[in-house]
């Protein structure tokens, strides 16, 4: 009989040398410097800094982010990255860490943000000048106009007491925080931590984290592109939307796409509405969607208050298994979804293609859940200022992976989820040997995808420096 399956044996020892890990990860690092993120760190935390002495607070910062892009959960996975000194070079210590983070108040958080917005500038005009610059958002099987920004909260349990972690809506415990993506690339633009009781639909959060998103922008995107706001019904308040008009004013074409509750005087109009109103609705892919349909309740709902031009469409389908379904939609057999909009019919704004703009905005949970594996699904202190730090070091580390997937990746890996990218690429083990004066890192000759991560690299060096 023959045995199947055998393995070879092994002796296991823990003498190796010249070998390393997560050897890709070095690809965010260099990148860092490259969009000119750790030069501006290094500005934004300079009086953080006793002395002139000890480790640069502005490098310690982007090294946590690289550790979270790369998948870590703790301050001390921070070691992953300083056991591996030939790659990463030297890195701070997990004290260190932890009194950068505690030194990093309002002002530095603030500052911070404002070295995040001059790296993406940098590494916007450096996908114009080697890409085809800023993708476009697609719905419908079409690309939209401009850029859009999807907000949105979620609930981040926490399972010991933490400064300002509350009861939740949800019987949960912990934090609320809000935060924007932008969904032509996927970049975490803003964030705000809250506490867990903090309301979903609280209208000065809204319009703090969208204007901080909107900071973050390059200001040749900002004015004079047109740049659409989505949310679901908690960002639908009429302050919010006033001040997404009042945006105009500055020079920001802004419109807006958010959800609707489905109140008594909608559910009258929804029965009132004949069956030659309603228009079939589309997939994001431009086919027909089955057993869906799509019809316009402007002029039926009392919308004072709202913005001048605010339109209500509904879309009804037959509910999947699972579904929540309101007492009116057991009653009627349908699932009913309404948003509100300021898009006019002029330029292609009929309902359907409204409505499948707007169902869109559900791929910002899987931004969300990405990016809860990528820092801000735990918080590491019990003090609210170092786990807000960390939240913002976290949308840093998004950020990292969105520019090395659009400026130095193709095909599939440049829309991977983060867990693809660190199994393929970031994760990948190297051997590193010395010759001519020079370090190498040699990937491994059998590594499937040792041909992108090379090739990365490769681009990496050719990317455009800023100027200094």
């Amino acid at each position: 009989m023959h045995t199947t399956g055998s393995r070879p044996r092994l002796v296991v020892s823990a003498d190796g040398r010249g070998v390393v890990s997560h050897a890709g990860s070095r690809l965010l690092a260099d990148l860092a410097e490259v969009t000119g993120l750790t030069s501006a760190f290094t500005s934004a935390l300079r009086r953080l800094r006793p002395r002139g002495t000890g480790h640069d607070p502005g490098r310690v910062a982007v090294d946590l982010a690289v550790m979270l892009a790369d998948g870590g959960e703790t301050i001390t996975h921070l070691a992953v990255l300083r056991d591996q000194r030939e790659v990463f070079g030297p890195v701070a210590s997990t004290p260190t860490a932890w009194r950068l983070l505690a030194d990093i108040g309002p002002p530095a958080l603030a500052a911070l943000r404002a070295a995040r917005a001059t790296a993406r500038e940098v590494a916007w005009l450096q996908a114009a000048d080697t890409r085809d610059g800023i993708p476009a958002s697609c719905a419908g099987g079409r690309d939209l106009p401009g850029l859009v920004l999807d907000l949105d909260a979620t609930l981040v349990t926490c399972h010991s007491e933490k400064e300002q972690a509350a009861a939740t809506y949800k019987r949960g415990f912990g934090y609320h925080p809000l935060l924007c993506f932008l969904d032509n690339t996927g970049e975490a633009l803003a964030g705000v931590l809250r506490p867990g009781n903090a309301g979903a639909n609280t209208a000065a959060d809204h319009i703090t984290v969208l204007d901080q998103a909107l900071a973050q922008i390059p200001d040749a995107h900002r004015h004079g592109t047109d740049i659409l706001v989505r949310t679901d019904s908690a960002g639908g308040t009429k302050a919010f939307l006033h001040h997404i008009r009042t945006l105009r004013d500055r020079g920001i074409h802004t419109s807006f796409s958010v959800g609707h509750p489905v109140t008594e005087p909608v559910r009258q109009a929804i029965r009132a509405l004949p069956d030659r109103v309603w228009h079939p609705a589309l997939e994001q892919d431009g086919s027909l969607r089955d057993a869906a349909e799509v019809a316009e309740l402007t002029g039926m709902i009392d919308l004072t208050g709202y913005p001048d031009g605010t339109r209500i469409i509904v879309r009804r389908e037959r509910p999947h298994p699972g579904a929540q379904l309101s007492l009116f939609d057991f009653d009627e057999g349908m699932r009913h979804q309404v948003f509100l909009t300021d898009t006019p019919v002029t330029g292609g704004g009929t309902a359907q293609r409204l409505e499948v703009r707007h169902r869109a905005h559900a791929r910002v949970e899987d931004r969300i859940r990405c990016g809860k594996s990528t820092g801000f699904g735990r918080f590491p202190s019990r003090h609210f200022q170092i786990n807000a730090a960390w939240f913002e070091l976290a949308l840093t580390g998004i950020d990292l992976l969105v520019w090395t997937q659009f400026l130095l990746l193709d095909g599939e890996l440049a829309t991977a989820e983060p867990e693809k990218l660190r199994y393929r690429l970031l994760h990948a083990a190297a051997r590193i040997t010395r010759g001519g004066r020079r370090l190498r890192l040699r990937i491994s000759a059998t590594w499937p995808w040792r041909h992108e991560l090379t090739s990365a690299f490769t681009l990496l060096a050719a990317l455009p420096r800023p100027a200094t």
